[in-house]
């Protein structure tokens, strides 16, 4: 006799109760005030969001558009969170806080993803097709960043608060400030998630510590050349509060005598 094989059967993937049982059970493991499941699926608006959607993006999926749509702006009443139906979201994904999170209908969302309040997947475009940004897995996102247009964020990026990120970002990187800008090229977690977002460089405050000794350097070459003492070398008359009186002059008798 011959013998026959089973035909392999395609990965399924997981229903929609595995899922948020996973978003759930991630939220404990990342937020140190969550104490027990029933406090996460009571008061956590961010992980009813994402069940929410998660229904709401099956239907969409499967054709549906004004039922999908309609319950995602009931979510939205509901939790503040504003999630089209459309946006693809991988699993064990976590919103902190909840507040004022918009995710544009082409967003995608890789795994073990968290982002925290006031963040927005938006788009750059009103033409139809792929218009907002894709993020890899493992990738942390500081409270009130914007992350526009189709662009992607590597696996396990950082993206600073407040930071407004408009070009790609490197797996691994870390982006901040207005344009967005990598900072730090890579970086090792060894321990799990980095949820350190605030832990992030000043390029900013670095660039002006640079400049400022550099002119140091630059005028006591130029009163080396010139013969001049330190005193003699300092700034010129202007109106700079840096040569204004200080406070301790107006209250010192010998400066002003009454």
């Amino acid at each position: 006799m011959l013998a026959t094989t089973a035909p392999s059967l395609a990965p399924r993937s997981p229903g929609w109760w595995p899922l948020v049982r996973e978003d759930v059970a991630c939220v404990l493991q990342r937020d140190p005030a969550a104490r027990n499941r029933l406090e996460v699926w009571t008061i956590y608006p961010g992980v009813q969001a994402v069940a929410a959607h998660r229904l709401a993006h099956a239907l969409w999926s499967r054709g549906w558009r004004f039922l999908p749509r309609f319950l995602s702006y009931a979510a939205r009443w509901l939790t503040n969170v504003d999630i089209h139906p459309g946006a693809r979201i991988g699993e064990r994904f976590f919103i902190d806080h909840g507040a004022g999170v918009v995710i544009g209908e082409t967003a995608e969302i890789g795994n073990d993803v968290t982002v925290y309040h006031g963040v927005t997947l938006g788009g750059t475009s009103w033409n139809p097709g792929k218009r907002h940004p894709t993020l890899g897995s493992g990738v942390v996102v500081g409270a009130g960043a914007k992350i526009l247009g189709p662009i992607t964020v590597g696996d396990g990026a950082r993206v600073a608060a407040n930071s407004v990120v408009i070009e790609a970002v490197p797996s691994g990187a870390t982006v901040v400030g207005i344009p967005g800008r990598v900072v730090v090229p890579s970086r090792r977690t060894p321990h799990g998630f980095d949820l350190n977002h605030h832990l992030i460089p000043d390029p900013v405050g670095k660039a002006l510590a640079c400049a400022l000794d550099r002119i140091s350097q630059l005028e006591r070459a130029h009163a080396d050349q010139a013969g001049l003492t330190a005193a003699e070398a300092a700034c010129g008359e202007c109106e700079a509060p840096c040569a204004l009186p200080s406070f301790d002059s107006f209250t010192d008798p010998t400066v002003h005598p009454e």
